[in-house]
């Protein structure tokens, strides 16, 4: 199921427009510079989300990264959400999530955007965003392979949603999940072959 449709085209395309701009924020590059802990995108997995700045071994800038990240998300579904309405509320979490993971400011290139996938159910729907914390959570405490975590979260999530009464936020959230996987496709290649960082390695 999809949410009803019944803002105008036009405020639609405005709506996802700015949620794209506020996705696209490469907190992770910024923090690393503010930091002082260099080129994000040189250490570790390259990639720049909260993980990678954990890497450094600096877990204040990896938190700081986690929270701005996860926020861009619930902040493009709240404004939406307030200003227009629900269908541009998914709209709005869907252009974010787009953004991250091809930002404009990055030659369209970008993140895994677990993150801002997790801020973004957070503000749809605060049950399920809960959820999908605690299976991410649970996932990467049990096996520190953060990767692993994020796929199985993107396959949960869908459950959870069901669950707690939102059918109309399936379709977005298998979207979504299905860009998770692909994005993650360099991890699911690396576990296949054990050679995947752990979630508390830093770099050399």
């Amino acid at each position: 199921m999809t949410p009803e449709i019944v803002t105008p085209a036009g405020l639609l395309i405005a709506v996802a427009a700015l949620s794209y701009l506020l996705g696209s924020i490469p907190f992770g590059l910024v923090i690393a510079k503010l930091f002082g802990l260099g080129n994000l995108r040189e250490i570790g997995s390259g990639n720049i989300g909260a993980t990678n700045v954990l890497r450094t071994g600096s877990k204040p800038a990896a938190a700081a990264t986690l929270i701005l990240d996860s926020g861009k998300g619930a902040i493009a579904v709240l404004m939406a959400r307030f200003l227009v309405g629900e269908d541009a509320a998914q709209l709005a979490g869907f252009a974010a999530f787009i953004g991250h993971i091809f930002s404009v400011w990055l030659k369209f290139q970008g993140g895994k955007g677990v993150a801002t996938y997790l801020g973004t159910l957070l503000a749809l729907s605060f049950p399920v965003g809960i959820a999908a914390c605690l299976t991410w959570l649970v996932i990467a405490l049990l096996f520190r392979i953060s990767s692993l975590a994020a796929l199985f979260t993107a396959v949960m999530v869908p459950a959870w949603l069901w669950t707690f009464g939102h059918p109309e936020m399936i379709a977005l959230a298998i979207a979504l999940g299905v860009l998770v996987w692909n994005r993650h496709g360099s991890n699911i290649r690396r576990m296949l072959e054990g050679a995947e960082p752990r979630i508390d390695r830093k770099k050399d």
